[in-house]
């Protein structure tokens, strides 16, 4: 006999089954694929979510170690990007970047200073205008736990052939441009 335990595992692990979650066919037609395909779309589904929740745990883990909040994160990784590609970052370019109001930028700003992972330092041409950098010891603290991963994730992709590639980027793109939020949801 099952226990509660082994149901929630089995139920758990068919969330994104439409032959669990949607057995009428109300929303997810189905009856054109074979039982084969539909395990196949369903393992598809499966590895995306079991990608997103590890990319959540690794995302969490790095903003836990650094005491980070996801916008915090987010600065600090646009700041480098710049740096890297000899850009000065003002307040204005990361508020624009982050989608917050120069106000919310200042108050993010004071906050990594504080806990230092940036320095203020004036725009080398332009005196009315501040610039910022992050510092030496969180460049290669970000570089340590991000950069990292990131590399393994490349390495991912890199090993797919063009064709590959190809199929993936139109997938991940159309699966993108469906999963934006519209007025009838």
């Amino acid at each position: 006999m099952a226990s509660g335990r082994d149901d929630a595992r089995r139920i758990s692990g068919s969330l994104l089954d439409p032959r669990v979650i949607d057995p009428r066919q109300e929303l997810v037609i189905h009856d054109d694929l074979s039982e084969q395909e539909l395990d196949q779309v369903v393992a598809v589904l499966t590895a995306i979510r079991d990608w997103r929740e590890a990319e959540q745990r690794l995302n969490f883990e790095s903003r836990t170690h650094m005491k980070l909040n996801e916008t915090d994160m987010k600065a600090l990784r646009y700041i480098i990007a710049s740096m890297n590609q000899g850009v000065e970052v003002t307040a204005g370019a990361l508020a624009e970047h982050l989608h917050v109001s120069t106000a919310s930028t200042t108050k993010l700003l004071d906050r990594l200073e504080r806990a230092g992972h940036i320095e203020r330092h004036p725009h080398p041409t332009d005196r009315r205008v501040i610039t910022i950098a992050i510092t030496d010891e969180t460049h290669q603290e970000v570089r340590r736990t991000v950069g990292r991963q990131h590399a393994r994730r490349f390495e991912v992709a890199k090993r797919l052939t063009p064709a590959e590639r190809e199929v993936v980027i139109r997938f991940l793109t159309e699966l993108s441009s469906v999963s934006e939020p519209t007025a009838d949801a």
